[in-house]
């Protein structure tokens, strides 16, 4: 029976003949401490496992006493003999010192021998896997049965309690009997292991492999207790929960699997998210219900724009066949090689881009606008592929996921404003998109899955028809906007604009109120447009002033005609033709610009020097081609016009075209030259309330152009009461505004001779013939 201080041991078992490190804190450095001041050094190591000490330990002695590599304080003990822990005694020092008893160690008798031998030759074949050959020389060199029994106490693959229970056994053969069971469970583990790797590696393809190992990796991280990376298993959840179509949950799923498998620190984790948050952000199978009362869409649009009668009756139409499809069962229109894209195209100002909020309203659609103006990169449309830093999908994907359905009213706007740039052709991006043929399987370079953008409605709005490329025009359906009458902008100032500034000028009906009158004269004298923006701008400023005025005086304000001058100061707009016509060689063209229509005065004069034609005013090759056509006509037919035949010989004839800074093309200005050659020959003024549009042939015919509407409407806005368009051309005025049919009358030629006849005045019988030779 000894007295000795007792060391705890927490993470290792000492067994006898084994000689390990002890990391010393205050319970261990007390039991150091007190075995050194014995004298004998010795102490009693004993396992303590889940805060309790084992009843048997090992009397041990100190061989050195320092420092580990890492700084930390430490004592080298080695092993003696197993001892049975008494009762506590107490002792010098804060140890816990105990009686321990030394258990007599019996001879090996029976079976020992024979289970050493077994045991030496599979500890021998478990670190043979390892490698351990000086460890196997040292096992070969025992003859001890106890000692190599107690070597075991090194190995790795046993656990605390495992070596708890060896050192507790009573005799050699018992212990060697524990560790033959144990050593073959573990190389029977390492056997299935091996096995089981051996036939994956041979029996599965690369996917097959990864997925085992993705499994077992889930597998020991379960074991281990540690999750799996932030919101991978979240994300598989997400998808199998999300109602998505077949193939993109596929997609979707292969996309969790590759990040389950990636490392949290790597970028690609990070890619694959964002990828899954777009994809689980799609309306995939989200559809609104069009509204199917035919009157109430028409009351929308009524209330939302004045006139645009086209627009409405198209959206009518859509609406109508789309309905009664539905009451005869045959789908509604959406799918394969059907679907609706309307091209809105017209000056700026005349609502465009706000149709399409209403059409959204009257379908009970939801509405995305995508702004198209100055996209210069093919992937603003398709996206960019995920191998770019910063991919995002295309701007049809994010309108779609902005709209929270999968059939909205997507507005393209300003699709005229899109120009190839170094990286591709945005227009030849949008071909896939705008044709109903194709647009069902729609792909998305970012999203690499179809996506059906058949049941979607496209509007692109546009100023200038003939800057959209050919093969996207073709992939919609024009409809034409083509300005206001007088009327109807003063119907949408009252009901829509004035209301409007009112309102952000923090003003009421009560407090300000514009006549009608008023209004007239503003859209007539102080904005002559085809839109209603500068006419929006004079209310803006006449709101202003008012809320000034009322500052000093709060009696209540109506603006009259009369009060406009104060407001707005003079008009900048007066009718002018009378006076710009009024003297021979000026007449009054028609032409089409990306504002709208608008009135062309063409001058013609002439002068002594050398015989030829002289153009100005930034002409294009087409218009000057039609000057020199005009002059040529006059010069073989002037006889027959009753021109003299020598008038336009002999002299330099100057042509102008005024507003000489703004660039001018087109054949439309045709019979407005002639006409203003002949009436410099003839000496015979044109008449001022005539303006004419039409391209003239050498042979004197007057062929058809374009724009007839906007000319019009230009023309009534000038003041001007009759106008010449080719014969060619009448079908166009079926497209007139009622009052300005009524207030414009409307000569439809073929020859020139009859616009001759027509447009200039008749010659007095006291004015002589002007003569140019």
């Amino acid at each position: 029976m000894a007295t000795l201080p007792v060391l705890p041991l927490t993470d290792a078992v000492l067994l006898p003949g084994m000689v390990i490190p002890v990391t010393l804190d205050p319970t261990t450095q007390a039991a150091v401490d007190a075995a050194r001041a014995t004298g004998d050094h010795r102490l009693l190591a004993v396992p303590r496992l889940d805060g309790e000490y084992g009843s048997v330990g090992a009397i041990a002695t100190i061989e050195k006493v320092g420092r580990l590599p890492s700084g930390e304080p430490a004592a080298v003990i080695r092993g003696i003999a197993r001892a049975r822990i008494g009762t506590g005694v107490p002792g010098p020092g804060a140890a816990l010192w105990v009686e321990a008893s030394e258990i007599d160690e019996p001879a090996p008798a029976g079976r020992a021998r024979e289970l050493a031998r077994e045991y030496r030759a599979l500890v021998t074949s478990v670190l043979q896997q390892r490698g351990a050959w000086q460890v196997i020389d040292a096992v070969e060199r025992m003859t001890d049965l106890s000692e190599l029994a107690d070597s075991a106490g090194y190995a790795p693959w046993l656990s605390l309690a495992q070596k708890t229970e060896l050192l507790a056994a009573p005799d050699v053969t018992a212990r060697l009997e524990l560790l033959v069971g144990w050593v073959k469970d573990h190389l029977a583990e390492q056997e299935v292991t091996e096995q089981i790797n051996s036939d994956v590696r041979e029996e599965l393809e690369k996917t097959q492999r990864e997925f085992l190992l993705r499994q077992q990796l889930a597998a020991i991280r379960k074991e281990l207790g540690e999750d799996a990376p932030d919101g991978t298993a979240d994300y598989r959840t997400r998808v199998k929960a999300a109602d998505l179509p077949e193939k993109v949950r596929e997609a979707a799923l292969r996309e969790v699997g590759k990040l389950e498998r990636a490392s949290d620190a790597s970028p690609e984790a990070g890619w694959i998210r964002t990828w899954l948050d777009t994809v689980l952000e799609m309306p995939w199978s989200t559809r609104t219900e069009d509204n199917t009362d035919l009157t109430a869409a028409r009351a929308v649009l009524d209330a939302d724009h004045a006139g645009l009668s086209d627009v409405k009756d198209r959206i009518l139409e859509y609406l109508a066949v789309r309905n009664r499809r539905a009451e005869r069962d045959l789908g509604v229109v959406g799918g394969r090689g059907s679907g609706a894209v309307l091209a809105l195209t017209g000056p700026p100002g005349v609502g465009k881009t706000s149709l399409g909020e209403s059409v959204a309203r009257a379908l009970g659609r939801r509405f995305v606008r995508v702004s198209l103006g100055g996209i210069r990169d093919e992937a603003e449309i398709r996206g960019h592929r995920r191998t770019y830093v910063g991919a995002l999908p295309g701007r049809i994907v994010r309108a779609l996921r902005e709209a929270g359905s999968m059939n909205p009213v997507v507005l393209l706007d300003e699709v005229d404003k899109l120009s190839a740039g170094y990286a591709g052709d945005p227009a030849a991006a949008l071909l896939e998109v705008l044709d109903p043929a194709q647009n069902h399987t729609f792909r998305d370079h970012y999203l690499e899955v179809d996506l059906d953008l058949s049941d979607v409605l496209f509007l692109a709005t546009a100023n200038v028809v003939e800057a959209i490329p050919g093969p996207l025009l073709d992939r919609m359906e024009l409809v034409t906007l083509d300005g206001y009458t007088e009327e109807e902008k003063v119907a949408i100032a009252r009901d829509h604009l004035l209301p409007r500034q009112r309102e952000r000028a923090g003003l009421t009906v009560e407090e300000v109120e514009v006549d009608h009158a008023a209004l007239g004269r503003i859209a007539g004298e102080y904005t002559r447009e085809a839109g209603v923006r500068q006419l929006e701008r004079a209310l803006a400023k006449i709101m202003r002033k008012v809320a000034v005025t009322l500052t000093a005086d709060p009696s209540p304000v109506l603006v009259g005609v009369d009060d406009l001058v104060r407001y707005l100061g003079r008009p900048k707009h007066t009718p002018e033709s009378a006076q710009r016509t009024a003297v021979p060689g000026v007449a009054t063209g028609l032409a089409v610009t990306g504002a709208g229509g608008d009135v062309l005065f063409i001058e013609a004069t002439s002068m002594e020097g050398e015989p030829g034609l002289t153009l100005t005013g930034q002409l294009g090759e087409v218009m000057k081609e039609s000057a020199h056509i005009a002059l040529s006509y006059l010069r073989a037919n002037g006889r027959r016009l009753g021109l003299d035949p020598n008038s336009l010989a002999g002299r330099r004839i100057h042509l102008h075209v005024p507003a000489g800074a703004v660039p001018k093309d087109g054949p439309s200005a045709g019979i407005t030259m002639v006409t203003a050659l002949a009436s410099l020959a003839s000496g015979r003024p044109v008449r001022p309330e005539f303006g004419m549009t039409g391209e003239v042939t050498l042979s004197g015919r007057v062929l058809p152009i374009g724009g007839v509407k906007q000319k019009l409407l230009a023309a009534h806005r000038a003041g001007l009461t009759e106008v010449i368009i080719p014969a060619r051309n009448e079908p166009d005025l079926d497209d007139l505004p009622t009052e300005v049919r009524e207030a414009l009358t409307v000569h439809t030629l073929a020859d020139v001779a009859d616009v001759l006849a027509l447009a200039l005045r008749p010659a007095e019988a006291e004015a002589r013939t002007l003569t140019l030779a």
